[in-house]
């Protein structure tokens, strides 16, 4: 095999498919970033049997042929290579010869037959969605997932497609985000646990405009999204998810309108007084027409107001601050509609179309603070 291109393209290709090379694995295969120049088309994949990763690059292929190349060392060598033109080519069955202007790296390598590839996936049944609308209800959903394994199903976010409206669900226990995006058409129903790695790493690989594309397509125990010149290929979490359904609630007492951005600055600057991994609670005092709230800790204490419209009764209630700066950033509007039940149940942070919903468990708290 031999390859010539540029180190602009090599390195960004080689940046993309690395996001699948495992960090720990029994099989020193995975670790390698395979380079497939056997047909016309030269492509980079890296797979960790749950994550997989393709993506094509421009450049000359002088001979055609299959390479494996240890990602780490083949990512740092890329990285640090000069601006130009970088020549890839086989010594043999397990030497590669790298080189870009005066440099030269003469490595270790595979033959790549042992390389797993990406299953192939039949693109019968798929989905078509924006960069920018995908980028978008991932980070408004992904702060919300568990991040031990304890639950797998919390580690995943639920897409659910029903007619034209995509779901996206993710909870960790303490707190529940949903996101429904309105579809260009129609599709028929389906439901599928996304592994939340999986979305972390698309998110960071899409460019995020908004007349590029997204294909999602689905099989029984997979997912691929296609974009650009890349295929991502997940596995799913296997299972049924949680009946979120029974969780939500449109009844409450206390329904208050306040400005978003207030209401963020105030609990942001709250969390000064705590340390990290302290679990103080923020206080919210609504009376008719404002929020009090206020928080204490080891290094001293917060009491700020800020007014607000209120309907229904007054209520003096705690959260984690964290968990409602989380949901309060990603939220767009100007203003936002907090609904509370009573002390002891969930806050809903959700507009009238209901295109968000953001539920946040109290927690407990001394009176006296």
């Amino acid at each position: 095999m031999k390859i010539i291109c540029t180190q602009t393209n090599l390195s960004k290709g080689v940046s993309i498919v690395s996001k699948a090379v495992p960090s720990k694995t029994t099989m020193p295969i995975l670790e390698c970033i395979l380079i497939d120049a056997s047909t016309d088309v030269i492509k980079l994949t890296a797979n960790d049997m749950e994550l997989g990763i393709e993506t094509s690059i421009d450049g000359e292929i002088v001979e055609r042929g299959i390479l494996a190349i240890n990602a780490r060392i083949f990512s740092e060598i890329v990285r640090k290579l000069p601006d130009n033109e970088i020549v890839i080519e086989t010594q043999g069955d397990s030497q590669a010869l790298i080189t870009c202007e005066k440099a030269k790296f003469n490595i270790a390598a595979q033959p790549g037959d042992d390389f797993s590839y990406l299953p192939a996936v039949e693109k019968d049944d798929f989905i078509t969605i924006s960069e920018f609308t995908l980028k978008e209800v991932i980070r408004q959903t992904i702060f919300s997932i568990a991040d031990s394994d304890t639950n797998k199903m919390m580690t995943g976010e639920l897409f659910e497609i029903d007619d034209n409206i995509l779901k996206v669900v993710s909870l960790d226990g303490h707190r529940i985000s949903i996101r429904k995006i309105e579809l260009k058409d129609s599709y028929s129903p389906k439901k599928v646990i996304v592994p939340g790695k999986t979305l972390q790493e698309i998110s960071k690989i899409i460019g995020g405009e908004a007349e590029a594309e997204v294909d999602i397509s689905f099989t029984k125990n997979h997912i691929v999204f296609e974009f650009d010149r890349t295929v991502v290929v997940s596995r799913l979490i296997d299972g049924e998810y949680f009946r979120i359904d029974q969780m939500l609630s449109s009844d409450y007492e206390t329904k208050v309108r306040i400005n978003k951005r207030e209401l963020l600055d105030c609990i942001d600057r709250a969390t000064l007084l705590i340390k990290e991994g302290d679990k103080k609670p923020i206080i919210i005092d609504i009376r008719d027409e404002s929020m009090e709230f206020k928080i204490k800790s080891q290094i001293g204490s917060m009491d700020e107001e800020i007014l607000c419209i209120k309907e229904g009764k007054d209520l003096l209630i705690g959260f984690n601050p964290k968990f409602l700066i989380d949901a309060l950033r990603v939220i767009d509007d100007e203003e936002v509609d907090l609904f509370f039940m009573n002390a002891k149940a969930p806050l809903f942070i959700k507009d009238e179309d209901q295109s968000y919903i953001y539920l946040i468990l109290p927690v407990n708290f001394n009176a006296a603070v």
